[in-house]
């Protein structure tokens, strides 16, 4: 038993001398009090093994009692970890005399042979309350109420009212402006409710806060009240002239205390509290807007300040390889706003959309982050191009003019890749190289002859009769038999109709192979040379005369839906993208192989002739 005792005692022993590791002295009191109240000013470290402590010298406030001295300790054992807390507290009891503000300087207090030192405080005292009266509250600060509140009167504009501020009263179009609702109150408020309405000439961001008000102290107009910022709005104006922010109605319930006109009611009971209903208005507000300076004719619609910057993966790639270039934004004003860049790529190179990607954070002077956008292109020439420099004008509000940043211009060495591009710009535009069939002068033929004799001739026999009867015979059979499909075969555009089908179905069967074989370049060619050409062969339109810009109104004409045309477009830029982007590559091939089979089955039904 005395065993058990003793490791027991160790282990608490070991778990105060972790606790006792990180020495915390702290100073703490309240941020603002009103001249005359009582409040406390503690001094607390989380260790007892100390000594010498020495208080810093307080001014402007008289000291009434301290320093007492209290020690607190604490063992628990979760889980069996054992957690413990000692600590020391020195509290002085203070009374604020004058008005102002008053700083209270580190004290000092000497562990294990070193001395530590406490944080320093700030107090403000505030002038005392003309009409209220106040008193000191359980934790040494002060709070003001109101008499209407106290005797059950009725509660004026001057006990609960919201101000609204903006940051600036005349601004530039789209310049961030804050709008700041802020609560005072000398009840007992229980809750409040109000909105902002939609304002359709400002683009307009609530700034998150915490839902669970904090109040302060503040002296306003003669009285002090318990404040606390109740809304925050970041509003881009986005017309110009003057413009209203209108009034905001608030409902808010409070908490009265009512009085009773029996006095052992009133005694043993204390009294009751009653909600009441009040609507508190928020004033209007006008904002005097102000019409940018003349645009350039490249204004990116940015109002702030901004930085610009770009990367490319590379300046020498191959035929077919992806070049990525990405524009960063970077500063603080309408980020939302802004247009996004363009980039002038060489007329050889195929280009995608760009990406945008917002990281944004909303601030008190408006929205700050980076907006990142990200280009693709794929040369399919060999070649050097240039690739221009990118220009960014915005209205720089510090200077009050615009300003432009320029990006580098990037030199691009694009060598021929081994998917050769010439040959894949060839099979999709279906042009075919010239085959030598034969010679072009038959030479006379040699060697012996055979000679008849002169009047034996074939002509007028039974024989010769046949040899016309019969292949006349035939030709008429032929032609019976044949007739519908040799007027087929004359509409060459048909022909290609019906086999377009058989001739998408044997390249995805080879694209099935080289699906199973994972050649990945391979692949993708054939699907997409089975999706244009399936396409020019079911429209009759050479695939030179298609592309991702007129496909539409083509497929349109022949009675494909909207929905279908969309889908089919959808698969070819996913066939081309998923070439180059990164990731699973056989989960991206099989993805790709299954969206054109179903793309071009559906168009097997859906193109009307």
């Amino acid at each position: 038993m005395k065993r058990i005792v003793f490791l027991l005692w160790m282990v608490i022993l070991w778990g105060q001398m972790l606790a006792a590791d990180g020495i915390r002295f702290k100073a703490d009191a309240p941020n603002t009090v009103v001249s005359g109240d009582q409040f406390r000013l503690t001094f607390t470290i989380n260790t007892q093994d100390v000594k010498d402590f020495r208080a810093p010298s307080i001014s402007g406030f008289d000291v009434l009692m301290g320093p007492s001295r209290s020690q607190q300790s604490s063992t628990q054992i979760i889980n069996g970890k054992v957690s413990s807390s000692r600590s020391v507290t020195y509290t002085y009891i203070l009374m604020a005399t004058k008005e102002g503000t008053f700083n209270i300087p580190a004290a000092s207090i000497e562990v294990d042979g070193e001395k530590v030192f406490s944080n320093a405080i700030s107090i403000k005292v505030l002038p005392p309350d003309q009409q209220g009266s106040s008193s000191s509250n359980s934790q040494g600060g002060s709070s003001t109420r109101s008499r209407a509140q106290s005797a059950g009167g009725q509660i004026t504009a001057n006990d609960l009212f919201i101000t609204a501020t903006a940051s600036k009263t005349t601004v530039y179009e789209q310049e961030a402006i804050l709008l700041t609702y802020k609560l005072y109150t000398l009840v007992n408020l229980r809750q409040l409710r109000g909105d902002m309405p939609d304002l359709k000439s400002f683009y307009t961001q609530e700034i998150p806060l915490s839902k669970q008000k904090v109040f302060s102290l503040e002296h306003y107009k003669g009285r002090n009240y318990n404040t606390t910022v109740w809304s925050q709005y970041v509003m881009f104006p986005q017309q110009t002239g003057k413009l209203e922010i209108p009034a905001i109605t608030f409902d808010a319930v409070i908490a009265q205390q009512t009085v009773s006109d029996d006095p052992f009611d009133a005694f043993f009971n204390g009294g009751g509290y009653v909600e009441v209903n009040k609507k508190i208005v928020a004033p209007k507000l006008t904002i005097d807007v102000k019409q940018l300076p003349s645009k350039p004719a490249d204004f990116s619609g940015g109002v702030g300040t901004f930085t610009l910057s770009s990367s490319i993966n590379s300046t020498k790639v191959k035929t077919n390889d992806a070049i990525t270039i990405k524009l960063a934004i970077n500063g603080t004003g309408n980020m939302k706003l802004i247009s996004t860049p363009e980039i002038k790529f060489p007329q050889d190179f195929e280009v995608y959309d760009p990406k945008v990607d917002n990281q944004f954070e909303l601030t008190t002077a408006g929205l700050s982050g980076t907006k990142t956008i990200e280009y693709l292109a794929i040369p399919r020439h060999a070649g050097n191009f240039t690739v221009p420099p990118v220009k960014f004008t915005y209205f720089d509000l510090k200077s009050g003019s615009y300003k432009t940043l320029t990006t580098e211009a990037y030199q691009l060495t694009v060598e021929k890749g081994e998917g050769n591009a010439d040959q894949v710009i060839a099979d999709f535009t279906n042009k075919e190289s010239v085959k030598m069939l034969a010679k072009d002068i038959r030479f006379i033929k040699l060697g012996d002859t055979n000679l008849q004799q002169r009047g034996d001739f074939f002509f007028g026999t039974t024989a010769c009769y046949l040899w016309y009867v019969i292949p006349f015979l035939l030709f008429v059979v032929f032609v019976i038999i044949y007739r519908k499909q040799a007027i087929e075969n004359a509409n060459v555009a048909k022909v290609k109709t019906k086999k377009a089908n058989k001739v998408a179905t044997k390249r995805m069967k080879l694209a099935g192979k080289l699906l199973a074989e994972n050649k990945k370049n391979e692949f993708y060619d054939e699907v997409l040379k089975a999706l244009w050409g399936y396409t020019s062969d079911k429209l009759s339109i050479p695939v030179s005369q298609l592309s991702k810009d007129n496909i539409e109104a083509e497929l349109t004409r022949y009675g494909v839906s909207a929905e279908l045309i969309q889908e089919f477009l959808d698969a070819l830029n996913q066939c081309e993208f998923a070439r180059y982007a990164p990731g699973d590559e056989s989960e991206a091939m099989d993805k790709v192989y299954t969206s054109a089979i179903n793309v071009i089955s559906k168009m097997e039904n859906s193109i009307k002739h």
